[in-house]
């Protein structure tokens, strides 16, 4: 029930008036096709045996009657389940999109990509459809399984003890289905998500694959796990078609049973013909009830391991929220760009054995031009990604403007922080489009400006439609270095208190990385800018320093000084300097 509230969560009230009419609609379905068998078997027993011809067309006439309204009711139900269950999906994939939202870096690290994409199609899916089903079936099935009960003890209390034996039958086997095919449509859901994983990873590395000519190597590493998944799928449904076999046999045997004993009371007057006749319609209508809700059974079997996901996610609360105490006095604005490391430590894993950051205390002037220097794995990302808050410090503090960081509303703490992360993201849209996620509001005027000093300026003019170009997904259209300015153009026009470059000038020459270096100083020059880089000439003009290694600082200062007092700063510049 807890699981059904989190789901059915901000449903608008619309559609929750369609859940509501469906299962209404469908008991006026149940009602007609209830009525129905009786007047079939006064038609037998008293028109046609009476020879009374308008007494049967009479009968004849209301039954075609309740006929079309079961019909009308029907297609009622079907529409509003049709569109309370669309409704629903909307809804929950809403839900689960804004709670992905809302997850920080951390959270998103507990589950992988392919998983979430998994999660808000394919199961998603699934409890939708389990959704309309319960709608419409699982409250027609149960209300026809009562009322044709109902009719058949009417009608024959003694013959009804023929589908009183197979109800627990069919109990048994269902529980014993439902029992094993749980686990297997789990591992099921499982693959997909590494399905989906090899496919996305295609997708986005295509070019690589082509130029290492892999394209074999990726189609059979994706048809194994199309294989591993159709194995999956074949060893959860062989359980789950046992169902049918087993329920015709019922239905079939009961019919025989009822034949077989109501004919011999029949034959010695205890029932007519009629009864008979309308008897087995109920038996029929009870069996088919039963049929139906074996298959909700199992429609229950696999969207409960696809609800189980779903609810993961809607629990996993987000690791970093403002703070929910209306007397917290969280700062709605940075003062300044200065930045303060005291003792911070920090594990991706929450584990003190496992840090990646240990014992960091740094000072940033507010202003300041700032490199970090560092080996690969040295976590110089990590470092940065403290600041606007995108993980939270094991032990120790993190201040941005003399406020530790945690003491900020995240939504003025990282307005005034723009970060441009190593992996340069652009969207599918124009330039332009892009250019505003910086900047929602910025003019023409802004944004040519943030271009120039990021060196963008020159080749976006020279596209056939310039700033109003449309890039493909990821920016596919566009090299590296091209990504990369704008990436940079985009973070500027934030106009930031603090600027962070993780690396974000790997891809153009030292000539254009150079210019940008400069453009930053005179574009911002009241911003805090802090450089990752590879390259030392990317650095060697900051304000201050500083080399990290194995998750600590190792040395700080100027760039002069470093080549004096730190061997692995002077080991690095030699080796750069011996390649040029």
């Amino acid at each position: 029930m807890s699981s059904l509230k989190k789901l059915l969560e901000g449903l608008e009230l619309k559609y929750r008036l369609y859940s509501i009419l469906t299962p209404v609609t469908m008991v006026g379905e149940v009602a007609m096709e209830v009525i129905i068998p009786l007047l079939m078997s006064r038609i037998i027993d008293l028109g046609i045996s009476g020879g009374d011809l308008a007494y049967v067309l009479r009968t004849g006439l209301v039954m075609v009657c309740l006929s079309l309204v079961s019909l009308a009711f029907g297609c009622l139900g079907a529409r509003f389940g049709a569109v309370a269950s669309l409704g629903f999906s909307r809804n929950l994939r809403r839900n689960l999109f804004t709670r992905l939202q809302a997850f920080s870096f951390g959270n998103v690290d507990h589950f992988s990509t392919s998983s979430l994409v998994t999660r808000l199609t394919t199961d998603v899916t699934n409890i939708q459809n389990t959704y309309q089903m319960l709608l419409r079936i699982c409250f027609r099935a149960p209300i026809m399984l009562v009322s044709g009960t109902f009719m058949a003890c009417m009608i024959n209390l003694r013959l009804s003890t023929v589908f009183f034996v197979a109800i627990p039958i069919l109990a048994v086997v269902l529980g014993i289905i439902i029992a094993l095919s749980y686990p297997r449509f789990r591992k099921m859901l499982a693959q997909y998500d590494d399905l989906n994983a090899k496919v996305q990873e295609n997708l986005i590395a295509i070019r690589v694959v082509k130029s290492f000519v892999r394209t074999p190597y990726e189609c059979e590493k994706f048809n194994n796990s199309a294989d591993t998944l159709r194995r999956l799928q074949v060893r959860a449904e062989k359980l789950v078609i046992l169902n049918g076999p087993v329920m015709q046999l019922l239905v079939y045997s009961c019919i025989i049973a009822a034949l077989f004993f109501g004919g011999r009371m029949i034959v010695f007057g205890d029932m007519m013909t009629g009864q008979l006749i309308s008897f087995i319609t109920y038996i029929t209508q009870i069996l088919m009830s039963l049929m139906i809700l074996s298959m909700i059974f199992v429609m229950l079997v696999l969207s409960r391991a696809s609800i189980n996901r779903i609810v993961e996610l809607l629990d996993e609360r987000p690791e970093i929220t403002d703070c929910d105490s209306p007397d917290a006095g969280l700062a709605e604005s940075v003062p300044d760009g200065s930045v303060d490391f005291k003792d911070v430590s920090f594990s991706y894993s929450k584990d003190a054995d496992k840090a990646v950051l240990n014992d960091v205390s740094l000072h940033i002037d507010a202003g300041a031009v700032v490199g970090i220097i560092g080996g690969t794995g040295s976590s110089k990302t990590t470092l940065v990604s403290l600041i606007p808050r995108l993980y939270d410090v094991m032990s120790g503090s993190v201040s941005v403007g003399g406020i530790d960081v945690r003491n900020y509303r995240l939504k003025a703490l990282r307005d005034d922080v723009s970060m441009v992360l190593q992996k340069n993201v652009l969207f599918s849209g124009t330039i332009r489009d892009n250019l505003k996620w910086g900047n929602p509001r910025a003019s023409d005027e802004e944004i040519r400006a943030a271009c120039i000093a990021s060196d963008a300026d020159e080749f976006v003019s020279s596209l056939p439609k310039g700033y109003d170009s449309d890039l493909g997904q990821g920016g596919v259209n566009l090299s590296g270095g091209q990504k990369q300015r704008l990436c940079i153009a985009r973070a500027l026009l934030k106009k930031p208190k603090i600027l962070i470059l993780d690396d974000s000038t790997s891809a153009v020459d030292t000539a254009t990385d150079a210019r940008i270096r400069k453009a930053l100083r005179t574009t911002l020059p009241n911003t805090t800018k802090i450089i990752i880089a590879q390259r030392i000439t990317s650095v060697q003009d900051a304000d201050i320093i500083f080399v990290m290694d194995a998750g600590r600082i190792v040395g700080f200062g100027r760039h002069e000084e470093l080549l004096k007092n730190n061997e692995i700063y002077r080991e690095v510049y030699d080796s750069q300097q011996s390649q040029n």
